[in-house]
């Protein structure tokens, strides 16, 4: 089947000596993974390397045999031109880190207009701004709402929060408990938006704090997690 739809491109792994291994998020068929054969040797091919750089947003036209295999690419070409995304380099390590965080977590073919829309949104804010340092810690606490695990906070207020269960509660009950200034933070983080993110304001420890909370969240919610390799280059870039 022929498709037509809107991507971000999540990952690039050459393979072999010539072909590349594109992985995309698409608008209308989930994750889908292309096969591009000589991309890397021929500069007359249909595509160039640029078009897949990591959170791309592309119009893609192509074969889709549903069947869990390798798909088939007829026609990329750019959407959003971006203007920071890949020339800054705080920013392209922070791409690297959220495609890499994608990469881990996303793994439906199947078609989620709010998940790609807010894949969409958040990428093009990432784009236009420029107070960004807490930017990859609203965007993994938002993205949970769409994987199925967003914290339960009807009970906010209350001064332990189970990782475990995600839940808010009264005393600790396991080892999964958090209370104290990250928990604080946390709290912080769950009553914004991106456009008061800068109202934030963390300190180069309590990030990294509140970061390493996070990705023990999404550890113990998505089977076989990996923690991020471009993890040790993020915290190096904030330090």
């Amino acid at each position: 089947m022929v498709v037509n739809t809107n991507a971000i491109v999540i990952s690039a792994l050459k393979y072999g000596e010539a072909d590349l291994i594109v992985k995309c998020y698409t608008q209308k068929s989930g994750l889908k993974t292309y096969m591009l054969r000589g991309i890397l040797k021929s500069r007359k091919g249909k595509f160039k390397t640029s078009l897949f750089q990591p959170l791309t947003q592309l119009e893609l036209v192509a074969k889709h045999k549903d069947k869990g295999n390798l798909e088939y690419l007829q026609d990329a070409k750019i959407l959003v031109h971006y203007q920071t995304l890949h020339t800054e380099v705080v920013k392209t390590t922070m791409v690297m880190f959220i495609s890499e965080m994608l990469k881990n977590t996303i793994h439906e073919e199947e078609e989620n207009e709010e998940l790609y829309g807010y894949l969409e949104g958040a990428v093009n804010w990432l784009d236009s701004h420029t107070d960004i340092a807490n930017f990859h810690l609203l965007f993994l606490l938002k993205l949970t709402q769409y994987l199925g695990f967003y914290p339960e906070d009807s009970e906010i207020e209350l001064p332990y929060f189970n990782l475990l269960d995600g839940v808010f509660q009264h005393t600790k009950i396991n080892g999964y408990c958090v209370s104290g200034d990250v928990l604080e933070n946390l709290k912080m983080l769950l009553g914004t938006n991106f456009e008061a993110l800068n109202e934030i304001k963390l300190t180069k420890s309590k990030r990294a704090e509140l970061l390493e909370l996070l990705l023990n969240y999404y550890r113990l919610h998505i089977e076989s997690f990996k923690k991020p390799k471009s993890l040790t280059i993020l915290h190096e870039i904030f330090n």
